[in-house]
């Protein structure tokens, strides 16, 4: 089971509208169910899908160093792969990950699936719950 915010699912789906007709790669973050605020009916421990690292972010570093440097190490857990040409699957040129949410037009969360790495179809649930609040000081 692969569990995700609803609002992370409607910031990916928005990024990949506004990318069309180009695909787009994202990394994914997670948040451990017990410290997420609202009624979330998920086991504490459960990873929850909460946060993405942009797309752009560091764009300037990877092409200077080959890599992305932008992204702490082992900090992602996932990846949101669009396939604008309709694919809800996983292809071989996607950037694989542990997990990963593949999406297709229309872009809503009926074009939305997850795989594991290996590209077997997961059950998806979308938890109404927000991560905790995060201070920069």
């Amino acid at each position: 089971m692969v569990y995700v915010t609803r609002g992370l699912v409607e910031a990916l789906l928005e990024l990949a509208a506004e990318a069309e007709p180009e695909s787009l790669t994202v990394s994914l973050a997670v948040t451990s169910a017990d410290e997420l605020d609202g009624d979330v009916d998920v086991p504490a421990g459960v990873p929850v899908f909460t946060h993405f690292y942009p797309p752009d972010t560091g764009g300037s570093i990877t092409a200077v160093f080959g890599m992305d440097l932008s992204i702490p190490a082992r900090q992602t857990q996932g990846r949101f792969i669009t396939h604008p040409d309709g694919n809800l699957g996983i292809d071989r040129t996607d950037d694989l990950h542990e997990a990963m949410l593949v999406a297709v037009p229309p872009w809503d969360e009926s074009s939305l699936a997850a795989f594991d790495r290996s590209g077997r179809r997961q059950s998806l649930e979308i938890v109404d719950a927000e991560p905790p609040t995060e201070s920069l000081v």
